[in-house]
């Protein structure tokens, strides 16, 4: 390292633009301000780095450094004209970087350059709630105070300071803040109050000190609502629990993630905080939050003995509500059904995420629970949920075991409904289910044309995958209409395009699909392989005949479809010369049409320069009054291109109709 300099200096003598911008730290002189490299940083602004760039993790040169540390380098960006109050990065401003970091001197030499303290922005608003974080900081704390920082100030991921001194648990900062006046009721941030922060960590000095002083025990708002349903989510907090009783905390208090105490206590399975809430009145079929019940919140993580503690206590067993309906559904995922079932829990209650308990046993893959369900009366066809049946959403799964003993138990194998619209499509589609599976619902009777769904119908839904062709054959083989219409890519010939899988389009093709059939999201497989990226696809559906000027689609033609280049879906992709093969094949490059308007728009909009450069070469003719002025100027598009979309509705309406 120690030829760095000698070799950064040689770059910049070879033409090396040392304010490039780039990478995580944006700049040379954010990354050298970053690492404690002194010398790299006068090496830099003696050659003409931009003190202020902005740009980066840490937003300009001088926040970085006054992450990093190092002194001399703050004081030699700012000697250069470093404005101390930049705005930006991660922490917002270099005072915030440093008060987090905890560097006293460095806090004070900005200060003393005219460091606002009160500075708004960044992970945690302010300078005070970033030192608050860490009792290491007292001192910066302290020395913010002194220079004027407001106590109070809001913003950042903890409201304020006091909030973020007491989830953090620093006991002597929260003093020292409160001392300073700080508004120990103060609403904001993830826990909605300081009460609320340090309930839930568990710091019981804390929790007495903010209640000695004022602090609100029933505040309702941040994540769990009040402090109370904060710290029943921990066994080892059953000290903080009782104290805030002993404090008036209203038990039933309604409100956040677990809709009240007992919901979370029971969720976490804090048994000794549940008997502790319902000696002190906790109404046990309260219903809120996400489980809706402190018995469905039980149940899904299979506490037993709180299952038992709260149906002794008088839980209704089949109260509906809450994410998975009720407590039966919500222990079939991987619970203690039995005990529900023995306390009079309906097998048939419908509601919730699976629609019924038997459905969403299929979906968790435990087969002692789905027999046993069937053995107390489920219905093995019942209609709701996700998955529309337990057959559905086993198939989907991918257990063989359960799918045998559905079917044995009398499952409709052509039931309709559900996000797949059929079993075999469930089975079907892409990395679900499997080939065994498709195998045993065909051999049960399974329609292999059925419609509906997201695919429209099994072969599409196979066609959709990355994987080998054993499920497209075997469809096939069965009787699959190659053509058959439906589904987001309107056919299956359409889906294995846009998913680029070469194997299963030739499977396709020689099996009768029509190259040029019409519909779905993308209008037609050449359309559909273009967007995706695949130049073997888009060559092997030419030579099948594929029309490269039909129209139809998001796109409107193939040629725009890869004009996009979304390099995103694949890197490894080569649009360009996928453009290229187009226009080879008689693409109409000035065709009107689709969400971007013309390929050469389509280029532009994504700030795809080669392509935008080829088709130019091509003869492309931009429709827009701006893209006339791009041709004069070369240097214009894509800088503008970079703007967020609101800028290209005032540059060029004409293409944002979208």
């Amino acid at each position: 390292m120690a030829n760095l300099p000698n070799m950064i200096l040689l770059m910049i003598e070879n033409g090396e633009d040392v304010n490039a911008q780039g990478g995580q730290y944006g700049t040379a002189l954010q990354a050298a301000s970053l690492e404690d490299n002194v010398d790299m940083v006068k090496l830099l602004l003696e050659n003409g780095a931009d003190v202020n760039a902005q740009g980066g993790e840490y937003g300009n040169a001088l926040q970085a450094a006054s992450y990093g540390g190092e002194v001399d380098i703050v004081k030699l960006l700012l000697e250069n004209g470093a404005d101390v109050n930049a705005q930006g990065g991660m922490y917002g401003n270099a005072l915030q970087a440093v008060s987090f970091r905890g560097n006293v001197d460095i806090v004070k030499l900005l200060l003393e350059n005219g460091a606002d303290v009160n500075a708004q922005g960044g992970e945690y608003g302010n300078a005070l709630s970033a030192a608050s974080k860490n009792r290491r900081n007292i001192h910066i704390v302290k020395l913010l105070l002194e220079n004027g920082a407001d106590v109070n100030a809001q913003g950042g991921e903890y409201g304020n300071a006091l909030q973020a001194a007491s989830f953090e648990g620093e006991v002597d900062i929260v003093k020292l803040l409160l001392e300073n006046g700080a508004d120990v009721n103060a609403q904001g941030g993830v826990f909605g109050t300081a009460l609320q922060a340090a309930s839930v960590e568990r710091y019981v000095d804390i929790v007495k000190l903010l209640l000695e002083n004022g602090a609100d025990v029933n505040a309702r708002g941040g994540e769990y609502g009040n402090a109370l349903s904060a710290a029943s989510k921990n066994r080892r907090n059953i000290h903080i629990v009782k104290l805030l009783l002993e404090n008036g905390a209203d038990v039933n208090a309604q409100g956040g993630t677990y809709g009240n105490a007992l919901q979370a206590a029971s969720f976490e399975g804090e048994v000794d905080i549940v008997k502790l809430l319902l000696e002190n009145g906790a109404d046990v079929n309260a219903q809120g939050g996400v489980f809706g019940t402190a018995l469905q919140a039980a149940s899904v993580e299979r506490y037993v003995d709180i299952v038992k503690l709260l149906l002794e206590n008088g839980a209704d067993v089949n109260a509906q509500c809450g994410e998975y309906g009720n407590a039966l559904q919500a222990a079939s995922l991987r619970g203690n059904v039995k005990l529900l079932l023995e306390n009079g829990a309906d097998v048939n209650a419908q509601d919730g995420l699976y629609g019924n308990a038997l459905q969403a046993a299929s979906y968790g893959g435990e087969v002692d629970i789905v027999k046993l369900l069937l053995e107390n009366g489920a219905d093995v066809n019942a209609q709701g949920g996700m998955y529309g049946n337990a057959l559905q959403a086993v198939s989907f799964r991918g257990n063989v075991d359960i799918v045998k003993l559905l079917l044995e138990n009398g499952a409709d194998v052509n039931a309709q409904g559900g996000v797949y619209g059929n079993a075999l499509q469930a089975a079907s589609a892409p990395f679900r289910g499997g080939v065994d599976i498709v195998k045993l619902l065909l051999e049960n009777g399974a329609d292999v044309n059925a419609q509906g769904g997201e695919y429209g119908n099994a072969l599409q839904a196979a066609s959709a995958s990355y994987r080998e062709v054993d499920i497209v054959e075997l469809l096939l083989e069965n009787g699959a209409d190659v053509n058959a219409q439906g589904g987001v890519y309107g056919n299956a010939l359409q889906a294995a395009s846009q998913r680029g899988n070469v194997d299963i389009v030739k499977l396709l093709l020689e099996n009768g699909a029509d190259v040029n059939a019409q519909g779905g999201e993308y209008g037609n497989a050449l359309q559909a392989a273009s967007f995706g990226g695949s130049v073997d696809t888009v060559k092997l559906l030419l030579e099948q005949g594929a029309n490269v000027n039909v129209k139809g689609g998001k796109y409107d033609t193939a040629l725009q479809a890869a004009s996009i280049a979304l390099i995103y879906w694949d890197p490894h992709c080569d649009y360009v010369k996928l453009v290229e093969i187009l226009l080879d094949n008689g693409a109409d490059i000035n065709s009107r049409g689709g969400q971007y308007g013309s390929p050469i728009q389509a280029a532009a909009i994504e700030g795809n320069q080669e392509i935008y450069d080829l088709l130019i070469q091509k003869g492309a003719t931009p429709i827009d009054p701006l893209f006339t002025i791009f041709q004069k100027d070369p240097e214009i598009p894509f800088p503008l291109m970079d703007n967020e979309p609101a800028d290209h509705q005032i540059y060029c309406p004409l293409f944002w109709n979208m």
